[in-house]
């Protein structure tokens, strides 16, 4: 039997198979744009039949949707440290930043493929803001605890957060992170500065 039929009928559990599919649309938008997807180049790098990609998905935009879920997700794990910390300040951030930029050099192109999709559909745009603007919520919320601790001057912490963040979600997308801490480094230095005046 040819490998490939072979792998078509393997059984997986419902999360295996949407596992897969994401995995696979990952894999593509590493190497290719997001206007570029389809569902037959998706499911091609599969071991599953096409009709499968709807009982998962209603179409690709559906898919960038899931996949921007997983990636908050592990953004928010890895860079929390500081966002929900209440310790020394920098090294809270230091970790918060080096986990961010850990995350997005391994998953950059995948990001910006998500970006692509947000200008094209408008429930991926309104997600994705929604996601930048939990992180901006979430560094508020800890600007203005450490406003009210006394470790920082900040008279707008909301503004302040926004400009911040979406810094950081600019700059991340748009250079290819080769050296990750000097970008740590960097960010760690305007954040601090910003925020805590040092």
């Amino acid at each position: 039997m040819p490998a490939a039929s072979s792998e078509r009928r393997r059984r997986r559990t419902p999360a295996e198979a949407e596992q897969e599919i994401l995995e696979a649309a990952e894999a593509f938008l590493r190497a290719r744009p997001f206007r570029d997807l389809t569902i037959d180049e998706v499911m091609d790098r599969t071991g599953l039949s096409r009709p499968s990609f709807y009982v998962y998905f209603r179409d690709r935009h559906h898919l960038a949707l899931r996949l921007l879920e997983d990636l908050a997700a592990a953004v928010y794990r890895d860079g929390s440290a500081w966002l929900e910390g209440s310790g020394e300040p920098l090294d809270d951030m230091r970790a918060a930043i080096e986990g961010t930029v850990s995350v997005l050099a391994q998953h950059g192109s995948m990001m910006r493929a998500i970006s692509d999709a947000a200008s094209e559909d408008a429930a991926v745009e309104h997600a994705y803001r929604r996601v930048v603007g939990a992180f901006v919520d979430a560094a508020a919320s800890r600007i203005q605890r450490d406003v009210e601790a006394g470790r920082a001057k900040v008279s707008d912490p909301a503004t302040l957060a926004a400009a911040l963040v979406w810094m950081n979600e600019r700059y991340l997308l748009q250079s290819s992170v080769s050296d990750r801490r000097k970008a740590t480094d960097i960010l760690t230095h305007i954040w601090m500065c910003a925020i805590y005046g040092r």
